[in-house]
């Protein structure tokens, strides 16, 4: 048991945002994507209402969805401000990533407030992020303004709200510290 707390504690403690950037040039085989997504599935979800849905881009979809990106850029960019070099850059974090996940929560707003669906969608992506530092793919999770165009471009349905994008990837980064006040300061005992 102790082994298995440990092994815990240290997934946990060495978690890091790890962006694209990083990312190297190696897939993520199938199995170890829907294990990450299969262990979102344990995420704690009040009234059992399951709020996580994720829409996930791999191969050939990514361009699809480096491609909003990309012109979103060029429609809402004035022609005198327009730069071929930020047009090139605003689809390259999805292209970096071996795999993007469009985060979003099904709402019920019949059985709960959608903080409470929310926070069931943070935790699943939680879990998501913790397995794949176990298997040593670099993960993080950006909300782009734009989230409402994501949703109507990836066909979200009305009853769901996008909260954000989630980027995967093998890297190359080094390892670095946590960055931590201490815990203390933190907890008042009643």
């Amino acid at each position: 048991m102790e082994q298995t707390v440990e092994a815990v504690n240290h997934v946990i403690r060495n978690r890091r945002s790890i962006f694209p950037p990083s990312y190297i040039e190696k897939d993520i085989p199938e199995e170890v994507l829907l294990t990450i997504l299969e262990n979102a599935n344990y995420a704690p979800t009040h009234k059992l209402t399951e709020p996580w849905r994720f829409v996930v881009y791999k191969g050939e979809s990514l361009n699809k969805l480096a491609g909003f990106f990309t012109e979103r850029y060029r429609t809402v960019t004035p022609p005198e401000s327009f730069s071929q070099a930020r047009y090139d850059a605003a689809g390259e974090k999805v292209l970096k990533s071996n795999v993007v996940v469009l985060i979003c929560a099904e709402l019920h707003p019949d059985k709960l407030p959608e903080w409470e669906e929310t926070a069931a969608v943070a935790c699943a992506v939680q879990n998501m992020w913790l397995t794949a530092t176990a298997y040593g793919i670099g993960s993080y999770w950006s909300s782009p303004g734009v989230l409402d165009l994501l949703a109507k471009f990836a066909g979200i349905p009305e009853n769901q709200k996008c909260l954000g994008l989630y980027f995967m990837g093998y890297h190359d980064a080094p390892e670095a510290p946590a960055r931590r006040t201490p815990m203390e300061n933190k907890i008042t005992w009643a």
